[in-house]
């Protein structure tokens, strides 16, 4: 049975036909594409996407149908990928060292990117779309829910872990009147968060969270945050990522953890997402989460909002697209469409989740009131 006709068989299964009619269909331009596909999955089809073997007009569409079919059971990954998928079970590619990786291939070479395609603030997590209509109200509102969760109160001593480009840092300094510390490993963000929260109680630091030392010599924080950085921790760093925490917060003060999950309990990240968006990155499962924070924690309360992340996804694609000047045949341009809008189809298809899980050291002193429902 050759390549194609296995490749054909499989999109067939999960709805879609190979230079079909429908939007999601995939339109072949090189015959070198089903080879690929069936050799290196889906490594194999973002690349060959990038460099033009292929197209399709609806990419969420098109990602939705393969996130709601089985690939995992149906396709067996080739030899070829064995030693990556090894490497990222058996080592530690998350280490203090190696921790600045995704910074210097990512993070610190996207800043205009990132500029073009967030809001004002640039806040890269989901937007909480309840109640909003633009995408800016969306990561304010996310941005609230975080503070109306861990009980801000005025005053209070606010850590943010991987602070981004600032925005939680500015928005809970502006509207609780907190003092807030940010730590990043990325130079680039580092600068433009200490430009966005000039003249506020509030520091950046450009430091691991393992480098203590850094960040928390006037003892512990009352409240900790991390927006949309668990993701680069990576399983073997878990449970010391909970104990950093634990270590920097105060008895009865309470932590919210916001991060993509994952159904399913894995080792390693989608190899064409590792390879070309975020090195190293390992989407946690609920089970691991939890497993990293027993008899650390309490665990007050877990809050999926998942398919949000599909509605910002696609006005991040939509801003960027419109700021896009050069040619869209740019392998640029088509891996960034091909990120946002494969994400989209993706949390569409319930592939992906986003949880906001609440914790507290030993126990909030009153009740939990879940803040989401106001």
């Amino acid at each position: 049975m050759n390549a194609e006709h296995v490749v054909r068989r499989l999109a067939s299964q999960m709805g879609i036909t190979i230079n079909g009619d429908a939007a999601s269909d995939i339109q072949v331009h090189d015959h070198r594409f089903f080879a690929r596909v069936l050799a290196h999955g889906s490594l194999g089809l973002g690349e060959s996407y990038m460099e033009g073997w292929w197209d399709c007009d609806d990419l969420a569409q098109l990602h939705f149908l393969i996130g709601r079919y089985d690939v995992h059971a149906a396709w067996k990954p080739s030899w070829r990928l064995l030693p990556e998928i090894a490497k990222s079970r058996l080592a530690n590619l998350q280490s203090q060292r190696r921790s600045g990786i995704v910074a210097k291939r990512h993070y610190d070479i996207t800043v205009d990117v990132y500029r073009h395609m967030t809001d004002k603030w640039m806040t890269l997590s989901c937007g909480y779309w309840k109640d909003a209509r633009t995408l800016l109200e969306a990561q304010e509102a996310k941005l609230d829910l975080i503070c109306r969760k861990i009980g801000l109160s005025r005053g209070d001593r606010v850590l943010d872990i991987g602070c981004g480009f600032g925005s939680f840092v500015r928005y809970a300094a502006e509207h609780y009147d907190c003092h807030v510390t940010g730590i990043n490993v990325s130079a680039e963000q580092v600068k433009v968060a200490r430009e966005l929260c000039r003249g506020l109680p509030a520091v950046i630091h450009h430091c691991d969270y393992r480098q203590m030392a850094v960040f928390n010599g006037d003892g512990p924080f009352d409240k900790v945050v991390s927006a949309g950085m668990f993701e680069h921790v990576g399983l073997q760093n878990h449970r010391t990522y909970m104990k950093v925490v634990h270590h920097c917060l105060r008895e009865g003060g309470s932590f919210l953890l916001h991060t993509i999950g994952s159904n399913i309990s894995s080792f390693h990240n989608d190899l064409w997402f590792d390879k070309y968006i975020f090195p190293n990155a390992l989407v946690p499962s609920l089970k691991q989460i939890v497993s990293a924070a027993e008899a650390v924690f309490v665990v007050e309360d877990c809050h999926n909002f998942g398919p949000d992340y599909a509605q910002t996804l696609r006005y991040w694609f939509e801003n960027f697209d419109a700021t896009w000047t050069a040619p869209r045949s740019d392998p640029f341009y088509r891996m960034w469409k091909y990120f946002l809008l494969a994400g989209e189809g993706g949390f569409r298809a319930r592939q992906k989740q986003l949880w906001q899980v609440v914790l507290s050291k030993g126990g909030l002193r009153e009740d939990y009131r879940r803040a989401r429902a106001s």
